[in-house]
């Protein structure tokens, strides 16, 4: 799907303000509620809008502790990767998971309450048999940067060669 400045830029709004009203954010982008609301809504069928959440800060519901763990399988079979993979999906307190290139397979991000119970998934990790071959673990001290989503009008201008300063 080619996307035009408009689609771009009701991206970008949506991901700084899932709450807009649909008004505002045609006015925002400079398209009249009618073509606006078509952009949004073939953006969504075409599975770029994925969805709509609220931005919640569970420090302030619970404790928590958030952890990255880097992950290398002990063998490189596509049983292995399939095997890891369902087992990461199956935790909800693995929030994020990359596969990443280098000397590490997997990127993990976990959020539990303490170190201890970040170590239980490890162990259940570990006792699987899903092909960790080793995993180093780095515990967030601070958040120093946190952004929804992507820059998107940035990344475009930079696909298209110009500069961004």
């Amino acid at each position: 799907m080619k996307l035009d400045a408009y689609d771009v830029r009701i991206l970008a709004t949506l991901q700084q303000e899932g709450r807009i009203t649909k008004l505002k954010l045609a006015e925002r982008i400079g398209l009249s509620p009618s073509p606006c609301w078509e952009r949004m809504r073939r953006l969504e069928q075409a599975g770029i809008i994925r969805g709509f959440h609220a931005d919640v800060d569970a420090a302030k519901v619970v404790r928590i502790t958030t952890v990255f763990v880097e992950v290398t399988l002990s063998s490189h079979r596509g049983g292995d990767f399939a095997r890891f993979e369902a087992a990461v999906n199956a935790r909800p307190e693995i929030v994020e998971c990359w596969s990443i290139s280098g000397g590490t397979d997997y990127l993990l991000k976990v959020v539990t309450v303490d170190i201890e119970r970040y170590q239980a998934l490890i162990d259940d990790l570990l006792a699987a048999d899903i092909a960790i071959g080793r995993y180093f673990t780095y515990i967030v001290t601070k958040r120093v940067k946190e952004a929804p989503g992507a820059p998107l009008e940035t990344l475009r201008q930079l696909a298209r060669g110009q500069t961004t300063r």
